[in-house]
This record gives C-alpha cells, sequence and structure tokens, in this order.
C-alpha cells in the first residue's frame, strides 16, 4: 500500500487498549434475553440512591433553557465550591466529570519526553492519559494492594511530571492517610519542587468516615505542586451528567483553563451539582446506607470463605477465582459486577454497594454459584 495514502497513526496511540465501562443494563437485557426489572447493575461505582430531589426539582425548571449555550466558565458552581471548601475562586477548574481534569492535566504537563507515575493496581485513566500523550509509564508495585507512597518517591526520574495517586484508590479500595501524604508531599516539593506535580484524585472521599477524612484543598497552600481532583459522579450520584473539578495553585489551573474545551461542562450538570451541594442529607443518608451495607457485604464474603479487601469507597473488591466464569454466571443471573482483569486481577470481582435488596440477589446468586 501506498505509505502517502495509508492512515497514519503515532505508534502510542496505536497501542492504547480502549476503556472498558461497567456493561449496561440494556446490553445484558439484549443479551440474555432478560427483562430488565430483573436486572442488579453492581459494576461502576454509582449511587444507588439517585440523585437528590433537589436536583430532579432543578433540572425540571431550567430544562427549557438548554437551547442556550452554557457558562463558558461556570462561574455559578465555582463560587459556590470556592466558599463551601474555602479556596479561590482562580484556583478552580471545572471538567466533564474528574476523566476530563485528568485528560487536561496530562496534555498540559506530558509530552514524547517525559514520564507519569501510578501504582500498578490504581484508575486505568493514568494509564490511558500518559500514553494519550505519548508520555512513559512509570508504574510501582503496590503494597497490599494499594499505593506505596515510598516506592513512588524512589521511583521518581529526571524526566518525571506527574505523579497520580487515587484516594481512595480505585479499583482496590484502600487508603492512604493523612499524615503519610503529607510526608509525600513534603519530600517531593523538597526535593523537586514544581517540576514534579502530583495528583491527588478523591473520587470517592466523600465515603470516608469522619476520622479519616481531611481538607486536602488546604494542602495546596503549602505544595504549590498539588493538584486535587473530586467528582460529582459517585456519592453526589451525577455519573450521568458528568461533572467534576480540580482545586491546584492559580498557576497551573491557569494552564489548564488554556486547553480547557470552551463548554466542557453542561448546563444542567452546573445547576445540578449546585443543587447537590446544598443537600447534605441527602449525602449523609448515601454515606449511611453505604457504611450499612458493606458490612452486609463483608459479612456475605467471610460466610462464603472469599478474600476481600477492606474498601473506603462504595464498592469492595472480592477474590472469586475464576472470575471470569465467576462473572459469566452473574450475568446469566442478572447481575452486573465489574471484572478486573484489565487491571492484572484475574481472579478479582469488583462489587458496587447497592440498595439492600440489590445486594441480597447479588448475594443470594453467588452463594448458588459457589455452591
Amino acid at each position: 500500500m501506498d505509505s502517502k495514502k495509508s492512515l497514519y497513526l503515532p505508534d502510542y496511540i496505536k497501542a492504547i487498549s480502549p476503556y472498558q465501562a461497567g456493561k449496561p443494563i440494556e446490553e445484558l437485557a439484549r443479551e440474555f434475553d432478560i427483562d430488565i426489572k430483573n436486572i442488579v447493575k453492581l459494576a461502576s461505582n454509582e449511587n444507588p440512591l439517585g440523585v437528590s430531589r433537589r436536583v430532579t426539582n432543578v433540572i425540571e425548571k431550567y430544562s427549557s433553557g438548554i437551547f442556550r449555550y452554557p457558562d463558558s466558565n461556570g462561574f455559578n458552581l465555582k463560587d459556590i465550591l470556592a466558599k463551601k471548601y474555602n479556596v479561590p475562586f482562580e484556583s478552580i477548574t471545572l471538567g466533564n466529570g474528574s476523566n476530563d481534569i485528568l485528560e487536561m492535566i496530562s496534555m498540559t504537563f506530558l509530552d514524547r519526553n517525559s514520564s507519569a507515575i501510578y501504582s500498578e493496581y490504581s484508575f486505568a485513566v493514568y494509564k490511558l492519559a500518559t500514553q494519550a500523550r505519548g508520555a512513559r509509564h512509570i508504574i510501582v508495585p503496590s503494597v497490599n494492594y494499594g499505593n506505596n507512597l515510598d516506592a513512588m518517591f524512589n521511583s521518581i526520574e529526571p524526566d518525571t511530571r506527574l505523579i497520580f495517586i487515587a484516594n481512595p484508590n480505585n479499583p482496590t479500595g484502600t487508603f492512604v492517610d493523612k499524615e503519610k501524604i503529607i510526608n509525600f508531599l513534603d519530600n517531593v516539593w523538597e526535593k523537586y519542587g514544581k517540576s514534579v506535580l502530583v495528583i491527588l484524585d478523591e473520587a470517592y472521599s466523600e465515603y470516608l468516615d469522619d476520622d479519616l477524612y481531611f481538607d486536602s484543598f488546604s494542602l495546596i497552600k503549602h505544595y504549590p505542586n498539588l493538584i486535587v481532583c473530586r467528582t460529582f459522579s459517585k456519592a453526589y450520584g451525577l455519573a450521568g451528567l458528568r461533572v467534576g473539578f480540580s482545586v491546584a495553585d492559580k498557576d497551573i489551573t491557569d494552564f489548564l483553563n488554556r486547553i480547557r474545551q470552551p463548554f466542557n461542562v453542561n448546563s444542567l450538570a452546573q445547576i445540578a451539582a449546585i443543587a447537590s451541594l446544598e443537600d447534605d442529607e441527602f449525602l449523609k443518608k448515601s454515606r449511611l446506607l453505604n457504611k450499612v451495607e458493606k458490612k452486609k457485604i463483608y459479612k456475605a464474603f467471610e460466610i462464603l470463605g472469599l478474600e476481600y479487601i477492606k474498601s473506603y469507597g462504595n464498592f469492595v473488591l472480592v477474590r472469586v477465582g475464576d472470575a471470569r466464569s465467576i462473572n459469566y454466571s452473574l450475568l446469566r443471573l442478572g447481575v452486573i459486577v465489574r471484572p478486573v482483569d484489565s487491571y492484572d486481577l484475574p481472579e478479582w470481582l469488583r462489587v458496587t454497594i447497592g440498595l439492600p435488596e440489590d445486594n441480597d440477589f447479588f448475594i443470594k446468586a453467588l452463594s448458588e454459584i459457589l455452591k
């Protein structure tokens, strides 16, 4: 074939494997001819309570205005976030979910002559975002399925520009406490300054118990190389609307906003996020449900003799052995969970904490399969 007429792609783009999302309910219904009412989805770490009633009310109120472009700068949402978290307005970047923020960070600071560090069992987007820029991966072995911060620090090389840390970690659910995070930030800042940026990805922080939760946004004043990312997709239930944000030093935020798409967060997502932040009761209810039902899932796994990892998010990673076969059997029974073989965890399944009846259905199905 004439090379002048063939499609050109960089090798690092050709090597990308697409992100594998949780199987949609409608797809399973078609595949196995199952009534949608009889399907339980525990695959994507969504909030089983849905969204706050305030969210549905505000969407109904403002839906007639969707013919207008959204506020490109998201002034109202950023204003409320700035006040809620006591951060400068100019330090906030809005994203089409926190995935968008992670992509923006990699697009801004990575190229073919740089590298990024992340744990071997961490969010798949870190790998994808690094690979899409042609940058080099430095994958650090985990400790007890979690982030090994000492090893991450010792893995920094002259071309390292970014370090991704999910806390709590996805897909394993592990957590690094405040003291260890601060010690790591001290070390990186003292030796490398702004030349190495640390991304603290806190998608599941709202599910932390009060004694573990800490104000990571306040750390940015002491560590100008820190970027903290949050999302409304998990505890707030806005996964379908796609809205997230980051807080960072103003200089970093300025560069992120230069490459941010002009209308990356739609109008309904912005007003829904504002409404979510105003409903503390819904968040408390979501956290309590998750805490109670997670204990039930733990107990079920213990009865079945299955190894699991204590989780600080709204999901649990469980070792079932032949995960591919068991996942297929669960699908046939109408239960969608998340295989994690793409994370090099072929014996494990990740199970989202659902409603009580959904969790009971899953436990019954898994028990039948393992008989």
